[in-house]
């Protein structure tokens, strides 16, 4: 992932959206190829880094929130994992 040129805006959020694409999807890989701790979060901070690299200064704040839930989802951030469930049908009152 390079720094991109600011001259064709669409290009850069579409290649920041690919990106974060690919990032999730190779997080199970990355977990299974580090088992130790340390060794996945560094490899995770490699990877949000250059993703907030090559983010357009008006689209970061929306880029870091979803590199937290990405954090969030793999257990690499703080954060509350909620499951809920949702009834089929409505219970009678």
């Amino acid at each position: 992932m390079s720094q991109l040129s600011s001259a064709d805006p669409a290009a850069s959020h579409l290649a920041v959206d690919e990106a974060l694409a690919r990032l999730e999807a190779e997080m199970p890989d990355l977990q299974h190829r580090h088992r130790d701790l340390f060794a996945y979060a560094n490899a995770w901070a490699e990877r949000h880094d250059a993703v907030l690299a090559m983010t357009p200064a008006d689209r970061r704040a929306e880029v870091e929130a979803r590199l937290r839930r990405i954090g969030v989802r793999w257990g690499l951030v703080d954060g509350v994992r909620m499951t809920t469930q949702f009834p089929a049908l409505k219970l009678p009152r």
